[in-house]
């Protein structure tokens, strides 16, 4: 068994992953996906942050390509979507422009960066302390909090530069699972993490993320998950099933009902 569905998938255009959608459509409908979702790394409109997404000039092409692959794949539903940071200050393009003009399915929210005393920081790479790690649950709490979003991607991404579970980590993952159950907004378990160079730490060998006792946490909560691949080639579209399956299976985790999303 592998992805029925698969929410997360990039394209070249945000210059770190390779393919275009009608690609990555031709591998999952192959492999018996039933339902897949463009999930690109939004362009903003004020260029910021520009190393990791497109620009605003590539949303046409983008999209054309994502309806490329639809009318490709007449048995696989393909959605157009897009990865996006939350900041109020981008609230009007995701709701006039994707949502409104030009009509996108579905936003997934995405905390890369975290907001700490008034600068934006690395998620993955500088989220290791006490103040960094509640406010990265703060930024996950105010992206579920704005309703845009229907999950949020890699939760659990401050496992990349945290070695072992602590006192402040297992906070920060409480302050994230509280703010999905009441938000309602699901937690993806997301299969990249099992694709990337595994953490050497004091407990042993890992994966940067999805980190296991995080989701022990959510299980605790009784949060929804998604699964999903977070595809960066096309070969990886239906990627790290297996793994991010047993995860769920592990703590008896309930998948969140996205059928919303295709009608």
């Amino acid at each position: 068994m592998g992805f029925s569905a698969n929410y997360h998938t990039h394209t070249y255009r945000c210059g770190h992953a390779t393919g275009d959608a009608p690609e990555y459509a031709r591998i999952a409908a192959a492999g018996g996906c039933r339902i897949l979702g463009f999930s690109d790394h939004t362009p903003l409109p004020d260029g910021r942050w520009p190393d990791w997404r497109m620009r605003l000039g590539q949303l046409d092409e983008y999209e054309a390509a994502v309806a490329r692959a639809r009318a490709e794949q007449p048995d696989l539903t393909v959605l157009l979507g897009m990865e996006c940071e939350y900041a109020p200050e981008f609230r009007a393009f995701y709701e006039d422009e994707l949502f409104g003009r030009r009509g996108y399915d579905y936003l997934i929210g995405a905390c890369h960066l975290t907001e700490l005393d008034g600068a934006w920081i690395g998620s993955f790479d500088r989220t290791c302390t006490p103040q960094a790690l509640a406010a990265y649950a703060a930024t996950c709490t105010k992206t579920m909090e704005a309703g845009l979003f229907s999950f949020i991607a890699h939760p659990d991404l401050f496992g990349c530069c945290n070695p072992v579970w602590t006192a402040d980590t297992a906070a920060c993952a409480r302050d994230i699972c509280a703010a999905s159950v009441s938000t309602g907004v699901p937690l993806e378990i997301n299969g990249l993490g099992f694709r990337k160079t595994w953490l050497d730490t004091p407990e042993g060998l890992r994966p940067p993320y999805p980190w296991t006792p995080f989701w022990q946490v959510a299980a605790e909560h009784g949060v929804r998950v998604v699964l999903n691949s977070d595809a960066h080639h096309p070969q990886d579209v239906l990627a790290s099933y297996d793994d991010v399956a047993a995860m769920r299976d592990r703590f008896a985790l309930v998948e969140a009902d996205l059928s919303v999303l295709t009608r």
